[in-house]
């Protein structure tokens, strides 16, 4: 895609801090960062979401994720971190090209995943279960 940012970071058509490259993947530092060392891993090919990432990229995105947190860890010195992607709009997704967030942890650093964890009602597990399992395959 010409627009998209990640695409025109991959031809160098825009700065980037680049943390790691290889064939399939770049991982840079996230320009609005949740905290410093914030990184983005993510397919050089345009994929939408992670719906859309080709199965032939699964290994090198998740290979280049260990490698950069593997360096943040040890160059920041941290005690944890957090691996999450957006997909869609309302998970927050704002780049429409699958990334992985690599994110830097810090005690009292004040974030904060806010959860309203639900219970299943009697057979509700079940039929949500079945539900998933119809479009498996088998």
């Amino acid at each position: 895609m010409n627009d998209c940012i990640l695409c025109r970071i991959v031809r160098r058509e825009v700065s980037a801090e680049v943390l790691y490259e290889d064939e399939h993947v770049l991982a840079i530092l996230d320009i609005n960062p949740i905290h410093f060392g914030h990184a983005l891993v993510f397919p050089k090919a345009h994929c939408a979401d992670f719906l859309a990432l080709p199965a032939t990229c699964y290994a090198s995105v998740l290979t280049a994720a260990q490698r950069v947190t593997s360096a943040l860890v040890a160059g920041l010195r941290l005690e944890g971190y957090n691996l999450f992607t957006n997909n869609g709009r309302i998970a927050g997704q704002s780049v429409f090209h699958f990334h992985l967030h690599v994110t830097p942890r810090y005690p009292n650093d004040n974030i904060r995943f806010v959860l309203q964890l639900k219970k299943y009602a009697d057979g509700e597990m079940s039929e949500t279960a079945r539900l998933i399992r119809a479009h498996l395959p088998h």
